[in-house]
């Protein structure tokens, strides 16, 4: 583990770069607003962890209205466990031995849900929850979206499970996860909306004949920062799952509102503070944050300020741009903040946040979840 960049009380100028920023400011902002939207539409909250990896950010979510977290991993749910969450849902599939152990005691100190697609996994969640004397809520995994995701198909396929699981000791079928993920990062809103439009009937219509056999089908969890109203106001999905929101990121800037115009409905609150290392002509700058500073799988990072220059190569530890025609307008040595093309992994780079107000340090918040993938 890296020492943190930063120290408590110093200006944003003297931090070490490459750094990850929090705007402890917009990320306030930003929880705030997905609050209030999921209490006007009468859902629950409950935030992806796998997006901040950070207990410390999690109680703040709950602290206004989140009724816990998601998370992908076991050892994200262990990290959240251990920071003081006490409802978690892991919207995932979990194989193997040792991680149904590790569920089973963690529900032993905390409310644990978990998602399952298929009967042998259920059989063994049965087995792990009976041996730890532990009830463990199940939701039954279902594909909404059409593309290679996880899921039982809807329908009789879910049926059939969910009556699997409501017949297993130490089970409790507790209602359908129901995901669109590539509905999230749709740019135009007329084909992100007909997307998410399909999944609520598809998920309306599986709690209805799962209702009609005598299964009560009162959870319905999903959606995420791009489509996050949709589901809210369905009156089918009762919890919301987006993640994203607290920071946003280059990739979700690429969406597009109803309006047409651009999607602005939080805040970048999350930076890659990063040194120009070198001037190689005019219109070029150098920044010494690369591969290893920002994950590259939605694109490149934007410069804040300077949202049209062009990328133009890099690697492990160095990031390249252009402005071609122009000056570029940043001297060496100079720190400019950038925004990550795709938050998740982008933390997942760092063991600090560096929460920063105005231009002064407030906080230093480590990366709990950090690496933990099993």
């Amino acid at each position: 583990m890296n020492g943190p960049p930063a120290s408590i009380g110093i200006s944003l100028e003297s931090v070490d770069t490459p750094a990850l920023l929090v705007d402890l400011d917009a990320l306030d902002e930003n929880i705030r607003r997905m609050a209030h939207a999921a209490s006007s539409y009468g859902v629950r909250l409950r935030p992806h962890a796998k997006t901040h990896k950070s207990p410390l950010i999690a109680l703040k979510q709950m602290a206004h209205g989140a009724v816990g977290v998601c998370c992908q991993k076991v050892g994200e749910a262990e990290a959240m466990a251990w920071g003081g969450v006490t409802d978690i849902l892991i919207s995932n599939e979990i194989w193997g031995r040792s991680k149904l152990e590790r569920i089973g005691a963690l529900a032993r100190q905390v409310k644990i849900a978990v998602c399952v697609d298929s009967e042998p996994n259920a059989e063994d969640l049965s087995g792990v929850a009976v041996a730890y004397g532990v009830n463990l809520d199940v939701l039954v995994d279902i594909n909404v979206i059409g593309d290679f995701r996880t899921g039982v198909q809807p329908g009789d396929p879910a049926l059939r499970l969910a009556s699997k699981v409501d017949g297993l000791r130490g089970l409790r079928f507790a209602g359908l996860h129901a995901y669109a993920g590539k509905a999230q990062h749709i740019r135009d809103f007329p084909t992100r909306q007909s997307v998410i439009k399909n999944a609520i009937d598809i998920a309306a219509t599986t709690r209805g004949l799962l209702e009609r056999e005598g299964l009560s089908c009162q959870w319905i969890t999903g959606s995420g920062t791009g489509t996050y109203h949709l589901e809210a106001s369905s009156g089918v999905y009762t919890e919301l799952q987006a993640g994203s929101y607290i920071f946003m990121d280059a990739d979700y800037g690429q969406n597009l509102a109803a309006d047409g115009g651009p999607y602005r409905d939080f805040e970048n609150s999350l930076f890659v503070y990063s040194t120009i290392m070198s001037r190689p002509t005019a219109d070029s700058a150098i920044f010494d944050a690369g591969l290893k500073a920002s994950s590259f799988d939605s694109g490149p990072p934007v410069i804040c300020g300077l949202p049209h220059a062009e990328w133009v190569g890099g690697g492990d530890e160095h990031f390249n741009v252009r402005t071609p025609g122009a000056t570029f307008p940043y001297a060496l040595g100079d720190k400019v903040k950038l925004i990550p093309g795709h938050c998740d992994p982008t933390v997942n780079m760092y063991d600090w946040y560096v929460g920063f107000r105005k231009d002064r340090v407030e906080a230093i918040w480590p990366v709990a979840a950090r690496g933990l993938n099993r």
